[in-house]
């Protein structure tokens, strides 16, 4: 996982973020085709991923690391000899895969991509995680913890010959710590039909960290449940990841709309008293002490943390991969921009519903597209037409990531169907402005 990489002037970076959106409203992600808010239940149980399979990888990417000069960083021997390690792997177990070429830094990048055959191709769920590690250490939990399980899950398919109703897509990404350029290179090249065609990207960056915390991704609430739910069946309680929030490699999937969820089990956060009494491990230590370090070698790994993530990994491929597209409602849809003012007074977008009978669904769809260059400086909410108001997203100082792309659920059920309902948006910090480009509310 990389460091924040966009500099603000010193008195921005002294805010501090709202707290999170409220119970009611919950982020779902992709606005051409929202998912349902309750998962999907597996047609087959997910087999437990071995242990000793995923540390073998980690073992393997160790040694790549101990004979390319410490690293597996971009533009490195050791990167390549990664990718070339896990792609034989695949190859063997029936995947058909491709190396994607970038050039970043004068150095050429690659991303590896692994199909599993069958499948709908309309339906397409990813799952992935980045190879690279930074140039001061072998990056075994960052992110070697994820790859490896990624790995290992993607062989467990074959193993068990899958045959998931939607299309299977595993990646692994280069450059993650130059800021994301791999999977972004990714998500640019996808034309937009081929973008649309995938129902969600699962992202595990840094799932083995040595004092851990079990964390998950808040962003599409049919991924999130089917992690939550998986966690709540071994009695592990969890808690919404904030640390790397945008700062990995489903933010690239995110921003152009598609779902996005994953796991996390901490970087260089220190780990309180209360998370040390629900999870175990060291108070007032960092979840990982050797983040970006030398050390971040085969002994910075929690056996326990990695074994329950990498079979979270494969509940969810199981789970999400079995699942199907709700069809399609009634869309109002305003396309009209609307500009943002800079920290200043909020703006509306209305939409009028008409000819409908009854209240508003209880998972009421509403579909976001802001264009903003620091999301983070947002609030907003969607107004009924009797003047409630319900918080979408609150502005957070840490969330630096461009655009509000994103289908909210909303439970509207006590609010007459017909009648305007506003998008209300406001910038409340200064020096970044956007506009609303259009919304829509999905009956």
């Amino acid at each position: 996982m990389r460091h924040p990489i966009r500099l603000r002037s010193l008195p921005r970076l002294s805010r501090r973020s709202a707290v999170g959106a409220t119970a009611a409203v919950t982020l779902a992600g992709l606005l051409v085709a929202p998912m349902a808010t309750a998962a999907p239940a597996p047609t087959v149980a997910a087999p437990d991923i071995p242990l000793a399979n995923v540390k073998a990888h980690l073992s393997q990417f160790q040694s790549i690391a101990s004979a390319n000069g410490g690293s597996r960083a971009h533009g490195r021997p050791g990167y390549k000899a990664s990718i070339d390690y896990a792609k034989a792997k695949l190859d063997a177990a029936g995947y058909t895969t491709s190396v994607k070429q970038f050039t970043y830094n004068g150095a050429t990048g690659y991303n590896l991509i692994a199909d599993w055959p069958g499948g709908d191709a309309n339906q397409v769920l990813m799952a992935g995680g980045h190879l690279d590690s930074v140039t001061s250490g072998p990056g075994i939990n960052d992110n070697g913890s994820g790859s490896a399980a990624v790995l290992e899950t993607a062989l467990a398919v074959s193993r068990e010959q899958l045959k998931p109703t939607k299309h299977l897509r595993f990646a692994w990404w280069g450059a993650e710590e130059l800021g994301l350029v791999g999977s972004k290179n990714y998500v640019n090249s996808l034309p937009a039909t081929e973008r649309s065609k995938i129902t969600g990207y699962l992202n595990f960056d840094m799932i083995g960290s040595p004092n851990p915390g079990y964390f998950v991704y808040d962003d599409d609430p049919t991924i999130e449940k089917t992690f939550k739910d998986f966690f709540a069946g071994l009695n592990v309680p969890t808690e919404i990841e904030t640390e790397g929030d945008g700062r990995s490699d489903h933010a690239s999937f995110k921003n152009v709309g598609i779902p996005v969820g994953g796991l996390f089990t901490g970087a260089s956060r220190t780990k309180t008293s209360a998370q040390a009494q629900k999870w175990g491990g060291t108070a007032g230590q960092a979840f990982d002490r050797c983040y970006h370090s030398s050390c971040d070698t085969t002994a910075n790994i929690n056996d326990t943390a990695l074994d329950r993530n990498s079979d979270a990994v494969a509940h969810a491929i199981w789970t999400l991969g079995a699942g199907s597209t709700p069809p399609p409602g009634d869309v109002y849809e305003n396309t009209a921009d609307v500009a943002i003012p800079d920290n200043a007074a909020a703006v509306s977008s209305p939409v009028s519903v008409t000819g409908r009978t009854g209240n508003a669904p209880a998972a009421l769809q509403v579909g976001v597209d802001i264009r903003h260059t620091w999301r983070g400086d947002l609030v907003v909410d969607l107004i009924a037409p009797d003047g409630t108001a319900y918080r979408l997203k609150n502005s957070s100082a840490n969330d630096s990531a461009d655009n509000v792309i994103a289908t909210y659920t909303v439970n509207a059920s006590a609010e007459s169907a017909n009648g305007t309902w506003n998008l209300r948006v406001q910038d409340v910090a200064a020096q970044d402005t956007g506009y609303i480009n259009s919304w829509k509310l999905t009956f």
